[in-house]
């Protein structure tokens, strides 16, 4: 942790505020725990990384598929379900998608003839989403091309255990973020299903940092 007098120039964001007129804090303020030199050489590295690479697999499916980076995911999520079928909470959590966001995708690949949606036979209360055949055969298509990408910028850029780091990584950080946002909605969400234990919710208000 730096001291005051040797803050980094942007701690994690890229904000001078060495120079900057500090605001007037309390006795009990703690101070910001600063990112160290070599702390934020590898936050740089990882901010780069999380926007160039979502950027170069997008730019790689629109040129060789006409499919956008969320749109190639939904189409794989419906791939591995049975029967091609899969509610659309469940494939909003699949895609990383709000499901308004997911809706919008949705009415794009349906008017293409890629999907279909469905009324639950089941459950009236939930909506399927259904890989059609000419879905099927786009991503059939679409797939070599975009492993071939994933294996040119990720996997075959490292050896073994630096893979196998990398995945020991991600699933630590992503365990982090869930646990952050169990924290600020008060509530217990399972990432790999569409249920929210809500009988545990606390309803309180998140720290500020």
């Amino acid at each position: 942790m730096s001291t005051e007098a040797d803050a980094p120039a942007d701690g994690a964001t890229g904000v001078d505020v060495r120079g900057s007129e500090e605001p007037s804090v309390t006795g009990s303020a703690a101070e910001p725990n600063w990112l160290d030199a070599e702390e934020l050489q590898v936050w740089r590295a990882f901010t780069l990384l999380i926007a160039r690479l979502p950027t170069a697999l997008e730019s790689q499916l629109q040129r060789d598929s006409g499919l956008s980076f969320v749109e190639y995911y939904v189409l794989a999520g419906l791939s591995d379900a049975p029967e091609r079928t899969m509610r659309m909470s469940q494939l909003a959590i699949f895609a990383y998608a709000e499901l308004s966001r997911l809706s919008h995708v949705m009415t794009r690949l349906e008017r293409r003839g890629l999907v279909r949606r469905e009324p639950d036979q089941t459950d009236g209360r939930y909506t399927n989403a259904i890989l059609t055949d000419e879905g099927y055969a786009l991503l059939v298509r679409a797939a070599p091309c975009h492993v071939a990408a994933a294996r040119e910028l990720v996997v075959d850029a490292l050896d073994r255990d630096q893979l196998q780091q990398l995945g020991e990584i991600s699933e630590t950080i992503v365990a982090r973020i869930g646990a952050r946002l169990d924290r600020e909605t008060g509530c217990k969400t399972d990432f790999k299903t569409d249920k929210t234990d809500k009988t545990d919710c606390t309803n309180e208000s998140a720290d500020p940092c």
